[in-house]
């Protein structure tokens, strides 16, 4: 890495019960090595658990079973009211960058602890993130997960872990991708796939062990091989919104491990769901 100030925060494999059907590391699973990462780098600046507010994921190269990785974490940005990391996930027997991450935790530092961060700051150069419209409202979207938070998938802090959030957003995806007829029989019968390449990630309120949530979801865009997503959890009780996904992905041929256009009917169906940020 460029600068003595990029930490190693993470080294590992990729097991077996982490792939998804598309034969790669399940995108939850990545987000689980970025939460370990976090906990290093707050460790080294002598701060606790922090609550995680936004993440911007880049993903560039799959990993597959067995595959060696580790993450290499630095403060990135300190703001008045949270603290940046970025994350470079990298496969470690050939050196090649998988995945970035912009992870901004909710933090209050005392001067000290200021001087600490901005002391062990390093410039990035991930992928600049694009903010885009959304709809203003939920209208078009669709139910596409619904359950309750088990004691086993909150943090230290009580609160719904990134891995589990992410896992429900899974689910989500692909309700959203059968909708439009991309099933998983259509996918197994063709060899299809659907492989994320960015998310933004955002919390806004904390979930905790028995919250009822739903999901909602809908298509914002439909391209020649590629959609985006939005997805949005909700505190089903309350009527809270609590998190938000905006996914974006491809159809991935998975002979070829490649982006595969998808079929005229496919993208005329996909068409007919699409909700506007208008």
């Amino acid at each position: 890495m460029p600068s003595d100030h990029w930490l190693e925060t993470y080294r590992g494999t990729v097991f077996r019960w982490e792939v998804d059907s598309n034969d790669h590391l399940t995108v939850a699973y990545y987000l689980a090595r970025f939460d370990d990462a976090a906990v290093k780098v707050l460790h080294t600046l002598g701060l606790g658990p922090a609550v995680t507010t936004d993440c911007f994921i880049h993903y560039s190269r799959e990993l597959r079973v067995g595959d060696l990785m580790h993450v290499e974490s630095a403060v990135i940005g300190v703001e008045p009211d949270a603290l940046v990391l970025g994350h470079k996930l990298v496969e470690s027997t050939e050196g090649a960058l998988c995945t970035t991450v912009e992870h901004r935790l909710a933090v209050t530092l005392t001067p000290e602890q200021r001087r600490a961060a901005e002391a062990r700051r390093a410039a990035w150069d991930g992928p600049k993130r694009e903010r885009r419209p959304r709809p203003p409202t939920l209208d078009g979207f669709h139910d596409s997960a619904r359950d309750a938070v088990k004691p086993s998938e909150v943090d230290t802090l009580g609160r719904l872990a990134l891995a589990a959030a992410v896992h429900r957003f899974s689910t989500s995806n692909g309700h959203v991708l059968a909708g439009f007829g991309l099933t998983p029989r259509y996918m197994r019968d063709h060899s299809r796939g659907f492989s994320t390449f960015e998310f933004q990630l955002g919390f806004e309120n904390g979930v905790r062990v028995g919250d009822p949530l739903v999901v909602r979801s809908a298509l914002t865009h439909v391209g020649n091989s590629s959609v985006r997503i939005l997805h949005v959890m909700i505190d089903e009780r309350s009527g809270e919104r609590v998190a938000t996904l905006e996914q974006s992905g491809v159809q991935l041929d998975l002979d070829a491990r490649r982006p595969a256009p998808l079929t005229a009917d496919l993208r005329a169906q996909a068409l007919t769901r699409l909700v506007s940020a208008q």
